[in-house]
């Protein structure tokens, strides 16, 4: 029988093992000593400790997770997303411990993890990109001029960035060199690598995506995602498909988010991100996700298809069971993101003991999730509880479904974001579609009602 480590916790710790244990393949959680006796420790056959609470000493311990499967006979290593999932070193020590890797290889994910390489990239593919700098900026270079060149307002961004972190904007000249020598030491700091690159920031801009599939010879999409109601770059709304996007615009992106994949001969789940600029009807690649999405749920519901499922299949046979031909799409489905975290208070976190839980339930509504009444939000991790999602006929039916899906859930114990994402739904520049990916920044207070 195959054997899989699931390398993660929470949410997606439990989707993984639910799907694995559909396929007959085995689980093995490395979990941390705050999580043994959590939800996804429950859901998976067996349970392995890697370390304690700090996700420095466990969920990013390299060589404690890659014992920790050699240890359990396991054959593969799922990374899900976050912590060590875009990791191309961990990546190859995986495949040299003779362990299957769930999830492009490692060239890939290095090719991708460099945003500005993954620019060249997308530009050889034939993937619309933003005007900026060839390649990372040299420390000798001109950046007056290029940054002309460029336009204003730009935003110089770490090369080793991603989930909106490593970002400086730019509004003029005077403003350039000292963010740019800012955004170096920031990007040294966090990433270890101090490289940025310029590119034009497109005022009121959407964030879009489009999933795909490859097994390193046949590549699909899975259609397109909206993704621009973010707080601080954290996407808090997400919907399937984008919507109000132009047929000539959806069509590109897709097509040409299977070209990139095909150029860098992608395995696995991905995803292609762009900026859309709804006045000129223009999308521009943002960088590739060379993993599993939070967000995937809203492409399963509308596409049919178990995302986990096709990565698994992927990585144990090396081919994916789809063709282009088989995806259909149906329906429109929205995904709030429920964090445990106090909206009345800056959204500061909310840890704690889980008193009560009561998730909505009906014809349309599933909910991915990584606790249950009982459970204990961990001050070490990340705040998200879980993702409640809607899938109905249209959009408009779809906000109605998951305005009352909101209302039916019942959270004690803990602060939640429910009541934002409330308002947000309840508000006609979302129902307009005329939010873009700052937008929640605009709205002078949230918790006030439009």
């Amino acid at each position: 029988m195959r054997k899989l480590l699931i390398a993660n916790r929470g949410e997606i710790a439990v989707r993984i093992a639910r799907t694995a244990r559909a396929m007959e393949i085995e689980t093995v959680l490395a979990a941390s000593e705050a999580d043994v006796e959590s939800l996804a420790a429950r859901t998976a056959d067996h349970v392995i400790v890697v370390g304690p609470a700090p996700a420095p000493a466990s969920y990013l311990n390299q060589d404690a997770i890659i014992a920790a499967a050699l240890e359990t006979g396991c054959h593969a290593v799922h990374p899900g997303y976050g912590f060590l999932s875009e990791n191309a070193v961990f990546a190859r020590k995986v495949a040299a411990a003779g362990l299957i890797w769930v999830g492009p290889d490692a060239d890939a994910i290095e090719m991708m993890g460099n945003k500005s390489l993954a620019r060249e990239s997308a530009r050889k593919a034939g993937v619309p990109v933003l005007q900026g700098s060839d390649g990372p900026l040299e420390p000798n270079a001109d950046a007056v001029e290029v940054a002309r060149r460029v336009g204003y307002p730009l935003v110089v961004k770490a090369s080793a960035g991603g989930g909106g972190r490593g970002i400086r904007f730019v509004h003029s000249e005077d403003e350039l060199l000292d963010t740019i020598e800012i955004a170096r030491g920031e990007a040294a700091s966090v990433f270890g690598d101090p490289t940025v690159y310029l590119e034009r920031f497109v005022q009121h801009a959407r964030h879009v995506e489009v999933q795909i599939l490859g097994d390193g010879m046949r590549f699909i999409h899975l259609g397109d995602r909206d993704c621009s109601m973010q707080r601080r770059s954290q996407k808090v709304i997400e919907e399937a498909p984008a919507p109000d996007l132009p047929d000539t615009v959806r069509e590109r992106i897709r097509e040409s988010s299977v070209e990139l994949a095909r150029e860098c001969r992608y395995s696995g789940a991905g995803t292609v991100e762009f900026l859309y600029d709804p006045v000129n009807h223009e999308a521009a690649f943002i960088e590739m996700n060379t993993r599993i999405q939070v967000e995937h749920p809203i492409t399963e519901q509308i596409t049919g298809v178990d995302l986990i499922r096709e990565q698994l299949l992927i990585a144990f046979t090396g081919e994916m069971s789809l063709r282009q031909e088989d995806i259909t799409f149906a329906g429109h489905a929205i995904e709030c993101r429920i964090n445990a975290e106090d909206p009345e208070n800056n959204f500061f976190p909310s840890p704690g003991l889980i008193t009560a839980l009561d998730w909505a339930a009906g014809g349309g509504i599933r909910v991915d999730t990584g606790v249950e009444a009982g459970s204990t939000v961990s001050p070490y991790y990340d705040s998200m509880l879980a993702k409640l999602i809607v899938h109905a006929k249209s959009r408009d039916s779809a906000i109605e479904a998951m305005l009352a899906a909101l209302d039916q859930t019942v959270i004690e114990g803990v602060k939640t974001t429910i009541p934002v994402h409330k308002l947000l739904l309840a508000r006609p520049e979302f129902a307009a579609v005329s939010h873009h990916s700052k937008f929640i920044e605009t709205v002078a207070d949230l918790m006030e009602a439009p």
